[in-house]
């Protein structure tokens, strides 16, 4: 894409309205001011020491993880961003226990907001990059007061999902299920400015990403694919791979979008009982969705991430997302174990 040809985040959701016909305008307005509060975000984050944002806060939050001052700082932007514009119903956030209903002095509209204000908050002292993560939902029509009901819906039922990083540039990524668009903050213009479209997943790769401190508490399928990824090319998948790990989804993620990969965040054995780390309705899903629509695959092991039917707000799953043939390899694993 050229520099003449590039444009607005502003002009590629009315094209998207108009002139595709893929999304309302209250969408496309909403879109709009969660840019705006991550944009708002990437300042914060930028400002670090400097404004006093560093550190923990000295608060948990409902996982019972300690809370950075940012991840409270974030999460309030992004409430305040969002509650007056009127084209939500609620917002859900990792960072809260119980779903935010729009307050009566607003006007009120028809989507459901989900979130992970600070992907990855423990990397912002040591100023490695960070993200934040959403999902658009459309509250069921039948729902008169919104309930936590109405966020149980499966990934496949978003009608929009992006995420924005902060590293040395910060970017926006975005889907709205025609592809996947890339929208980049020119800092002296204020706008996001479209450098990357119809984003693609390599089919395959020679880079994976996963904390293999944990390898104790691996499954044994997930044990088998490490052992075979180290093994090289000597072992039985005949080729050398690299191990990437940055402790942020954001940043894997991104990274598999521009040179492919795979991100693992597999079931553990050090929490019995609990499907995995990542939570499935703020960070699984919307990520899942982007990577599909690049091309990649996302699944729990087992099941396809899009199909899984949420039953609590803050319910957590194993991840294996990013070029599809490692992703069919390693579920192949977990499936061929559970038979």
């Amino acid at each position: 894409m050229t520099t003449t040809k590039r444009k607005s985040l502003s002009r590629y959701l009315i094209e998207e309205q108009r002139v595709h016909n893929n999304m309302p305008a209250d969408l496309r307005l909403l879109i709009e001011i969660i840019a705006r509060a991550c944009k708002h975000i990437s300042f914060s984050v930028s400002k670090g020491l400097l404004d006093d944002v560093l550190g923990n806060a000295g608060t948990d939050n409902v996982q019972g993880e300690a809370q950075k001052k940012l991840d409270v700082l974030t999460n309030e932007l992004f409430l305040e961003a969002n509650e007056w514009g009127g084209n939500l119903a609620a917002m859900a956030s990792e960072e809260m226990e119980h779903i935010y209903e729009i307050p009566n002095r607003f006007p009120k509209g028809e989507y459901l907001l989900v979130y992970d204000p600070l992907d990855g908050s423990s990397n912002i002292d040591i100023n490695v990059t960070v993200g934040t993560i959403f999902s658009v939902l459309k509250k069921p029509e039948s729902s008169h007061n919104v309930s936590n009901q109405d966020f149980f819906q499966k990934g496949c039922q978003q009608v929009a999902a992006g995420y924005a990083i902060y590293g040395p540039q910060t970017q926006l990524v975005l889907t709205t299920g025609r592809g996947v668009h890339s929208f980049t903050l020119d800092t002296q213009l204020g706008s996001w400015i479209q450098t990357q479209e119809d984003m693609q997943i390599p089919e395959t790769t020679a880079e994976f990403a996963i904390n293999s401190s944990n390898y104790r508490y691996w499954e044994k399928p997930m044990q088998r694919y490490y052992d075979e990824l180290i093994a090289g090319e000597t072992g039985p998948l005949q080729k050398n791979y690299n191990m990437r790990w940055v402790a942020a989804m954001v940043a894997e993620v991104h990274r598999i979008l521009n040179r492919g990969g795979i991100f693992m965040y597999p079931t553990d054995s050090r929490t019995p009982g609990r499907a995995g780390k990542l939570r499935l309705m703020y960070e699984a899903n919307p990520m899942s969705m982007i990577v599909e629509q690049a091309g990649g695959a996302a699944t729990d092991g087992i099941t396809r991430i899009l199909d899984i039917q949420p039953t609590s707000l803050h319910e957590r799953v194993a991840v294996f997302m990013g070029s599809k043939q490692e992703v069919e390899r390693v579920t192949s694993y977990h499936k061929e174990a559970q038979k």
